[in-house]
């Protein structure tokens, strides 16, 4: 029997910290969190995330979410009262996550690793979408093609014979996934699939002058889980 398949939108997108170009020097969570919610995306794979902002997001947006904290993070509640108040001074040093929302669907499972240690720390971490049933994983790796193929391999591992789909920021363009196909991106953030179809190619969003990377999004055509 024929199955029409679903589309699964995501987006990815690096938040700078919750900082614009060029500097706002104030809290700049209302207008990031305004901007992702004019947005349609089922699934939102954020880089360089205040870590007190997904669970505000979440609340914000009617999304479930997921994060895994990165580099700077120790002294958490003094890097945050300095960050809210002057994040333009603090920048990176505010503390840092990896966060993936979720619209229109449930989080069965959460997985994350961590890639290396040094020069930061650095994670993939990854959800499963109920209805969907597929994976959804979000990384920020270093510099070295290394980290993006163990993002890419542990995806895999947790995916299992499901489809996955791979995104973030790689830090270097286009690297060469086994196991994954390209699907689209802008410049070093991007995305990759296995066993999934791309409905619609990837899109820049117009994010005005918040962070300093583009969002992107993309359109996958998702059999539904049985």
């Amino acid at each position: 029997m024929y199955v029409a398949s679903v589309a699964l939108r995501v987006l990815t997108w690096n938040l700078f910290h919750g900082r614009s170009v060029p500097p706002a020097g104030r809290d700049l969570f209302g207008e990031f969190a305004k901007a992702l919610a004019d947005w349609e995306w089922d699934a939102a794979l954020l880089q360089e995330v205040p870590p007190w902002w997904p669970a505000a997001l979440g609340a914000r947006l009617g999304a479930e979410d997921r994060l895994v904290l990165t580099s700077r993070n120790a002294l958490l509640p003094a890097r945050r009262a300095i960050a809210v108040r002057w994040p333009d001074l603090i920048k990176s040093n505010g503390g840092g996550a990896n966060a993936i929302l979720v619209r229109g669907d449930t989080i069965v499972e959460h997985r994350s690793r961590r890639l290396c240690i040094w020069p930061e720390r650095r994670w993939v971490h990854a959800v499963r979408l109920h209805d969907a049933g597929v994976w959804v994983a979000n990384t920020h790796c270093g510099g070295p093609i290394r980290d993006a193929r163990r993002a890419a391999e542990t995806a895999l591992r947790w995916a299992g014979t499901a489809p996955v789909v791979l995104g973030g920021d790689f830090n270097i363009r286009e690297p060469a996934l086994g196991g994954f196909t390209y699907a689209g991106g802008h410049g070093v953030d991007g995305f990759y699939v296995s066993g999934l179809a791309v409905s619609s190619g990837a899109e820049i969003l117009d994010r005005g002058r918040l962070s300093d990377h583009a969002p992107v999004e993309l359109t996958l055509a998702v059999a539904p889980a049985s």
